[in-house]
């Protein structure tokens, strides 16, 4: 600002030298004398300075001749100073106005820059057609400028035409920039090989560190180390070892070929004047290779060093901080925090602090990252990007939905495809369609995003995720350009959604359209095959994989396992066993836990517990599966020390742990225990809808109905499976019209019913005896939910109108099912028979069910009892006839309750608890209660 105030006094000093009348006219744009020549160099330099103000520029304009020379200064300064766009604009408009105006080769060369800069294709055609008019092609740096605003503007066939008509090709500047050009492409990189090749093989000019440093990187992107390792020869042999510009690409080749520890740090330490770059591609070849203490170590040693880190090495060793565990990690980053604090011009660069947003978020610390976030004075895309991706992998969806949302209020910043990959499955977390469908509008309104086959993928995956299978699938159609991304993401929705069918039809149009399926291709595959129990196209999908050598190459046993998991799930376990067998070289903790999984789904509960057993590595996953082992198999006892075993070993319980030891609670009608796992739910902050579904749902079964509803009220997240637990609860209990109450409350909501929550339901009616609602709630099934009424339902209708004393209807009723009934409902029917005393309808009834169910010896103590009770003892006989020639015993009757902690069991014939005396009194004193009439005063 002092040296542009300087210069103003000048130029005013200047017109002060004019006679005042002059100087009037000048100022009033109305003059007939020019300034003298020395003046008008001291003008014309002043202009091309660029630190005039506006109008003393267009003063100057006024006084200066219409010649070219003068023009041409101004607008060479201008490029120079890399105001581009003013030096286009100003030669357009002095080649309108100006006839005599014409540029010389300079100011062609600087213009031909501005156009490399600013991308301006159209423009610089135009000057290379100027440049053929003036016959100026011959001129080295018109040629090398053409040449370079081709290749900068990706006009890469011009740029290799133009240089095969150039007569000086043996000027290592015109490779360099040919060979730029394809490289910065990204897609060209064989191109660019070739025409190295081609550049050897002439021996004139010979590579420079500038060709070096264009053609390692391309040999790392290809991974194409021999050719890399015949270039480092080339550079040894040349002495451009020690150039810091080749070193520095060395170090990065070897880096990104995995040779960090020997090749990369060699090359590293042969730089004779290392420069910040150096480090930066050291450190970030260390950090890229998982080698995170040399990183560290590097890092340390540029600190003690006279190169000081730049905003790069920050943002190179940020994530290696992330790698840490997190406390750790969250001290180190905080030094560097610290450290970037004390550096004024680094912590001003936006692209440090997008650096420290992004590595809070990596290690959870949201809060940390919003409050540097809004402290910056300047924030660009990459900020919002970091801070809404950042949010979104730590499941904060609606805070990343609400940064997303001020992010599209602002003129001057918008989203771009990082922007819309970052924010789709935040709203396919939520399943917000809504939102998505607006940002899918917005894809559609920008040609880039639209074209963006990324996005199309994950516009996908978000409508598949909220159950909208058919606009995924018009997305899919959408996308120009598909990629194996595109195609497997299509079949895992129809996977996951059973679209049988639709799955194999574009799996075969995918094969059609040679596409070559992956290991992600397969696993969607198995997975499809496990969901519709398909093991026959399980096995055609393992023997592919064989053909193809995708097992060979599974290092990690991804694909094995998971061939383990679909034998075992579609009921295959001798050869689920096979697989576990040949992966013994390389199972891992997944493997064992497939082959437990699959061993306790089909209740081999020893061999869960043998591999158990076998393992030397374990995780939580490994343990909850054990703990469901001992849990369905009646040892709660068993069940609860691997709970407290698990604990010992310093893992923490999960949602999964818990479910796994509810149904111990349930088993053991132990309110204490549920409580405990309870309070540890709540400190846990679990909010898994499905969990506290289950807590309610053991509340219930262990009698504290109103445990369970308090529960049921304080959850702000309702979904079916909370509801279908209280409803279950309360029909559990006879409360049938708080069950309808919770039901229609649900109805309400816009929850639509299953099968399972309206059997609870008509299961409540049938305890309650509300046989009226029942009947309503049985036929809206059909007639309002568009359901076909199970097996289970048609029972709980036979038992609601048997409980309400209809026998006869309940038996006219089952007659007049559209389904053979089973023996759930006629054992239902002869047992309202025994209460009712219908004897002949019971004969009926009993001959059916003893023909379904020939073994089932209460059968046949129900119709004993039943012909008892009428004084019909050849029945009696009979009956008993039958179940001494069917050998059939009735087991002894077992109930349990749990007093002051301690479960106490009670079998039918047992006379061992301690405290039978005062147990057997007290029933004594409570039969003879219950048999004294009634007293009502």
């Amino acid at each position: 600002m002092l040296y542009q105030n300087i210069v103003q006094q000048k130029i005013y000093y200047l017109l002060i030298l004019y006679p005042m009348k002059m100087k009037k006219q000048i100022l009033l744009g109305r003059y007939c004398t020019q300034p003298p020549l020395k003046m008008k160099l001291m003008l014309v330099r002043c202009v091309a300075s660029n630190v005039l103000s506006k109008s003393t520029q267009d003063l100057i304009y006024n006084m200066l001749e219409p010649e070219s020379k003068t023009w041409n200064t101004i607008i060479r300064g201008y490029s120079i100073d890399s105001k581009h766009n003013q030096a286009l604009s100003l030669y357009i408009q002095k080649a309108r106005c100006l006839s005599g105006f014409k540029p010389d080769y300079s100011i062609i060369a600087a213009l031909l820059k501005s156009c490399a800069t600013l991308s301006a294709i159209k423009l610089g055609r135009n000057f290379h057609s100027c440049v053929i008019k003036l016959g100026i092609l011959y001129c080295r740096s018109v040629s090398k400028a053409l040449l370079n605003m081709y290749a900068k503007c990706g006009a890469l066939n011009d740029c290799k035409k133009l240089f095969g008509q150039m007569d000086h090709c043996d000027d290592p500047v015109a490779w360099n920039i040919l060979l730029s050009g394809f490289s910065g492409s990204g897609i060209y990189d064989a191109e660019v090989m070739k025409l190295f090749n081609v550049m050897r093989c002439s021996k004139e000019p010979m590579p420079n560190s500038v060709t070096v440093a264009i053609v390692l990187p391309v040999c790392a992107r290809l991974g194409d180390l021999y050719a890399g390792k015949s270039l480092h020869t080339y550079v040894i042999k040349s002495g451009l070892e020690l150039q810091t510009l080749v070193g520095n690409a060395l170090v990065s080749l070897y880096a990104k070929c995995g040779f960090v520890c020997n090749d990369a740090y060699a090359a590293f330490g042969r730089i004779a004047y290392k420069d910040v770059v150096s480090w930066n591609a050291m450190i970030s070849g260390f950090a890229e290779n998982k080698f995170i203490d040399d990183a560290f170590a590097l890092f340390r040693r540029m600190l003690k060093g006279p190169i000081k880190p730049n905003y790069a090495t920050i943002a190179n060793i940020l994530p290696v901080c992330s790698f840490l565990e997190k406390n750790v990690a969250y001290r180190f980053g905080k030094e560097i925090h610290c450290y970037v604090l004390r550096r004024t011009e680094v912590i001003a660069d936006v692209f440090v602090v997008n650096a420290l947003v992004s590595f809070y978020l990596r290690i959870g610390r949201t809060e940390e990252a919003e409050s540097l976030f809004r402290r910056m004075q300047s924030r660009d895309l990459v900020s919002w990007n970091a801070i809404i991706a950042g949010y979104a992998s730590n499941n904060e969806w609606l805070k990343a939905l609400e940064l997303f949302h001020q992010l599209f209020s602002l003129e001057m910043v918008k989203p771009d495809s990082i922007t819309v990959l970052s924010i789709l499955p935040a709203c396919a977390h939520l399943h917000n369609l809504e939102v998505g469908k607006k940002i899918h509008g917005y894809i559609l309104r920008h040609t880039g995003l639209r074209e963006n086959t990324a996005v199309g993928n994950a516009l996908i995956s978000f409508y598949a995720k909220c159950n909208d299978i058919d606009a995924a699938f018009q997305t899919f159609l959408m996308i120009s350009m598909r990629d194996l991304i595109s195609w497997n993401a299509m079949l895992d929705s129809f996977a996951e959604s059973g679209y049988e069918t639709q799955f194999i039809n574009l799996l075969n149009w995918m094969l059609r359209e040679g596409f070559i399926p992956d290991s992600i291709t397969i696993l969607i595959i198995i997975h499809f095959c496990t969901i519709v129990s398909r093991v026959e196209k399980v096995r055609e999908t393992h023997n592919y994989s064989i053909k193809a050598g995708l097992l060979l190459g599974d290092i990690e046993p991804t694909l094995g396992n998971a061939l383990l998991d679909a034998y075992a799930k579609c009921g295959d376990m001798g050869y689920a066993y096979k697989i576990f067998e040949n992966l013994s070289g390389k199972r891992n903790v997944v493997t064992c836990n497939s082959m437990i999984s699959s061993y306790v789904n089909c209740g081999s509960h020893n061999n869960a517990y043998m591999i158990f057993n076998r393992m030397s590595e374990t995780d939580l996953t490994t343990w909850n599966l054990m703990v469901r082992v001992y849990a369905e198999n009646d040892c709660p006892g068993q069940a609860l020390s691997l709970f407290h075993e698990l604990q010992a070993r310093g893992m923490k319980p999960d949602a999964v742990t818990v479910m796994s030891i509810l149904p111990v609670c349930a088993e053991m009608a132990s309110v204490h225990l549920l409580r405990q796992c309870h309070g540890y739910v709540v400190r846990g902050c679990f909010e898994d809808v499905r969990l506290k579904g289950a807590l309610l749902d053991v509340y219930s079964k262990c009698g504290s109905i109103n445990y369970a509803y308090k529960l049921f009220q304080s959850s702000l997240q309702k979904d079916l499976v909370m509801f279908t637990a209280m409803v279950g609860g309360y029909a559990m209990h006879g409360m049938g019209e708080e069950a309808l109450k919770v039901f229609f409350h649900m109805l309400e909501l816009g929850v639509k019913p299953d099968h399972v929550i309206i059997t609870s339901v008509l299961s409540a009616c049938s305890h309650a005896g509300l046989v009226d609602e029942g009947w309503k709630i049985f036929y809206s099934i059909d007639k309002v939910h568009g359901m076909k009424p199970t097996m289970e339902q048609y029972a709980c209708v036979v038992d609601l109108l048997a409980r309400g004393g209809r026998v006869k209807d309940a038996y006219s009723f089952v007659t007049r099912m559209p389904i053979q009934a089973n023996a759930n409902i006629w054992g239902t029917l002869l047992g309202a028979c025994r209460t009712h005393h219908e004897v002949e309808l019971g004969q009926v009834v009993a001959n059916h069910l003893f023909e379904i169910e020939t073994n089932n010896i209460g059968n046949y103590v129900v119709m004993s009892n039943l012909y008892a009770a009428d004084g019909r003892w050849d029945g009696v006989v009979e009956m008993r006839k039958l179940m001494r020639s069917r050998d059939l015993k009735k087991p002894a009757g077992c109930s349990w309750i749990e007093v002051e902690r301690r479960k106490n069991i009670f079998i039918a014939g047992d006379s061992s608890h301690p405290q039978r005396s005062i147990i057997y009194s007290t029933l004594s004193t409570l039969d003879q209660q219950t048999k004294e009439p009634s007293q009502f005063t």
